[in-house]
Parts: C-alpha cells; structure tokens; sequence
C-alpha cells in the first residue's frame, strides 16, 4: 500500500554539540516521503525520503546561511538529502530497525534508524493514519561536512555526531492490488 507523509504531524529534527559546552537543535521544514507499508509485515515495507537543504532551520539566520554554504551542504550544487530503506528488520513489539542509503553532497552511506510504530488508525476524516518516531546518529565527517574551527582551550567548535530524530504521520494513498 502506498503512503505519502502528512505534513501538519510529521518533523525532521537534529542536534549537534556547540563549542563541546551546549548543543545546536534545528530541523528542516520542507521535505517528503513515500512509503510502501505492508500493515500485516513492516518487514515488507520500504521508505524513500526527501529533505531540501536550504529548508534547514536553526532559529538564527546567519547560521542558517552558513550551513546552506560551500563549507557545509553546498544547497546551492546539492539542494536535496535522500534517504532510501534497504531493509527493514523487525526488533520485538513496535520496534524495527530500518537500513538503508543516506545521500548528502555527493557522499552515499548506509545508515540504520532505530524506528517504533505507534501504529495505525482511521481519524474521524475517514483517512487512514500510520505514525512512526526513529533516531540514528551519524558522523558528519562521514559526508563530507568537514568545516570546523579548533578551539583555544582544545576541541572543536562544531562536533562531529549528529543526533537525528524523525517524527511521521502517514495516511493511505492507495491500497495496491495483492498477487
């Protein structure tokens, strides 16, 4: 069956550690997804996601700007982020592990999102709904997002973990035919 994200209930968010002292939390306002859910077996199930870089949202505009530059995503060469599932591995309960390809820049890798189904209702609308919250941390320097200043007293002004968070809201498109 295929699913399109609801927009009003679904969140891109990240953080990242600040001159190792406090940490940077932002998200992204504009992005998409397409899933193909199997409600019976989620092991069956795939995702293709879609972020717009320069929708990058930190609460402060010059750091907004800086981050769509040259030094971090280039949003200019490299406007989108995708995310493509492989594999989706069923946990126990309402817990999967879902892998897959993480395309920033131009630098591919294979990523795993720790995912809970909190599972599946038809909203006084009639529009069938399924919600789904997932993490996954990855390394920045993994994809080319280097920029960096060293700190006086050591370290670095920007950390390399970056902690992502993934709050979805799907509703049915279509239920495609069985074989």
């Amino acid at each position: 069956m295929t699913w399109k994200l609801d927009m009003a209930h679904s969140a891109i968010e990240f953080s990242v550690r600040h001159m190792m002292v406090s940490t940077v939390k932002g998200n992204f306002r504009e992005f998409s997804a397409d899933l193909e859910l199997d409600p019976e077996d989620l092991t069956k199930s795939s995702v293709r996601a879609v972020v717009k870089v320069a929708s990058i949202d930190t609460r402060e505009p010059q750091r907004n700007a800086h981050l769509t530059s040259a030094d971090f995503f280039e949003a200019d060469k490299f406007p989108e982020m995708v995310f493509q599932s492989t594999r989706v591995e069923h946990l126990g309960g309402d817990r999967y592990r879902v892998a897959g390809d993480l395309t920033i820049k131009d630098v591919t890798r294979p990523i795993a999102l720790d995912v809970t189904h909190l599972g599946t209702q038809v909203s006084p609308y009639g529009v069938k709904a399924a919600g789904f919250e997932a993490t996954t941390t990855i390394s920045r320097k993994d994809f080319g997002l280097t920029w960096n200043v060293a700190l006086e007293t050591g370290g670095m002004l920007v950390g390399d973990e970056v902690k992502i968070s993934v709050d979805a809201e799907a509703n049915l498109v279509e239920e495609t035919a069985s074989a």
